[in-house]
């Protein structure tokens, strides 16, 4: 029982975050975002990685930015947002998402995908 424990707290989680709202929006990936808790702009949930929230993820991807969340950073939004809710109501960051906007992919410069570690310093900046 204690494998099952271990394995348990191993579970990566990952933070997205919504960066569009509902307007001009595919209907399937807005039900995927309903899904996820994702229902408005700068919402941010902390979800555990499946095979099945990645392809989920995967199908919103031009919607979203995510990626690994660090437990300082979980700490200081459970501490000013919540402990117990299912998803946190964001500000817009300081000094914006990116120098192109939310509609270019993060690797180009923009907002949109995969953030890495990055993601921490984001929800930092919505925080304050």
């Amino acid at each position: 029982m204690s494998d099952e424990v271990k394995q348990k707290e191993s579970v990566e989680k990952l933070a997205v975050i919504r960066l569009r709202g509902p307007v001009k929006v595919a209907i399937k990936a807005n039900d995927t975002m309903d899904m996820l808790r994702l229902k408005r702009k700068n919402v941010c949930v902390i979800i555990d990685v499946t095979p099945s929230i990645k392809g989920m993820i995967e199908k919103v991807k031009p919607y979203v930015t995510y990626g690994p969340i660090d437990d300082e950073t979980l700490k200081l939004l459970q501490e000013k947002k919540g402990s117990d809710v299912k998803f946190y109501r964001l500000n817009n960051p300081a000094k914006g998402f990116g120098r192109k906007g939310i509609k270019t992919p993060f690797i180009k410069g923009g907002a949109y995908g995969n953030r890495g570690n990055k993601i921490n310093d984001l929800i930092r900046r919505m925080l304050l």
